[in-house]
């Protein structure tokens, strides 16, 4: 039987003394230690004092109190009572109390957000994908967010076709939102240290927002990331791909009153809109117009992905 490696309570009570109070990395708590960066990303997502702030993960208000001087109110979202208790600490018998709102809990599990300006936070990793739909999915749409990632991923949110970490994550943010990196920071300006480097990345929605379906263009994205080294021919006439969008395919005639032709072959059809050139090309090379593009060509003879 494998070893269970028991932190003992004496490095526990140094760790308490070293940090003022014990994070639980487990919740992706690593606190930012640098006045200088925080005060970045507040400067870089030019907060007005008009606008309501939502922040994630406020940890112990580094961040929280540099917002609170500059803008309207901060909606913090946070998960454990405990540092629920040093933010509160923090703007006891201050002006600043009465701008701060702070809800105790799961953001993902939330329900529909609060009305808000901006988004500015240093997100727990384990919580980024998710997240950012979230917030490009909300409605009204709200002006930016300046968010900390994990490196890889906020990589992954600016990279463009060709790139090695261009990915459906990637084409998804950027068909919702203009993406534009701020900088890398390094894992020794945390408290306590994460494994990996960070970096920032500002977010700002597309307003309005394309005329796309998005249900329709995530399914078509799933189906051509999901083997991105390999053509869009191979990734969409494999046999589960087939059966999915047959179904679609009848569904939509269904509804639409529409009779299905003798002897229906999707795999034909699908190599009918996957011509000779398209059908060569892999989703890591193709931008947001060429998927654009491929969705009309696939509706138009009724295939669909949503």
């Amino acid at each position: 039987m494998p070893k269970v490696k028991i932190e003992k309570k004496s490095q526990i009570h140094k760790k308490v003394a070293r940090q003022g109070i014990l994070f639980n990395t487990n919740l992706g708590q690593h606190i930012m230690k640098n006045p200088e960066i925080i005060q970045s990303m507040v400067d870089k997502a030019a907060v007005r004092p008009t606008d309501v702030v939502i922040e994630i993960g406020p940890g112990t208000g580094n961040m929280t109190m540099k917002l609170l001087e500059r803008c309207k109110k901060v909606i913090a979202y946070e998960v454990d009572p405990r540092m629920v208790a040093e933010l509160q600490k923090r703007v006891q018998g201050t002006a600043l109390k009465s701008k701060l709102e702070i809800r105790i809990g799961d953001v993902l599990k939330a329900g529909r957000l609060p009305f808000f300006d901006m988004c500015i936070a240093n997100v727990p990793y384990q919580i980024s994908s998710p997240l950012i739909w979230k917030l490009l999915l909300h409605r009204p749409i709200f002006r930016c967010a300046v968010l900390m990632f994990q490196k890889e991923f906020a990589d992954k949110l600016v990279a463009k076709p060709g790139d090695d970490l261009y990915s459906r994550l990637s084409i998804n943010t950027q068909l919702l939102a203009r993406v534009d990196s701020l900088g890398d920071v390094g894992r020794n300006n945390f408290r306590p240290a994460p494994d990996v480097d960070s970096a920032i990345v500002r977010i700002e929605p597309r307003n309005p927002p394309p005329a796309v379906n998005f249900k329709e263009w995530d399914g078509l994205t799933r189906i051509a990331f999901g083997r991105k080294n390999k053509t869009l021919l191979a990734s969409f006439i494999q046999t589960s791909v087939i059966t999915l969008l047959t179904e679609n395919y009848n569904t939509h005639c269904s509804i639409n009153d529409k009779k299905i032709p003798e002897n229906f072959d999707m795999e034909e059809l699908i190599k009918t809109v996957l011509n000779p050139r398209m059908g060569k090309k892999r989703a890591k090379q193709l931008d947001i117009d060429d998927f654009i593009e491929l969705l009309y060509a696939f509706n138009k003879v009724g295939i669909h992905f949503a």
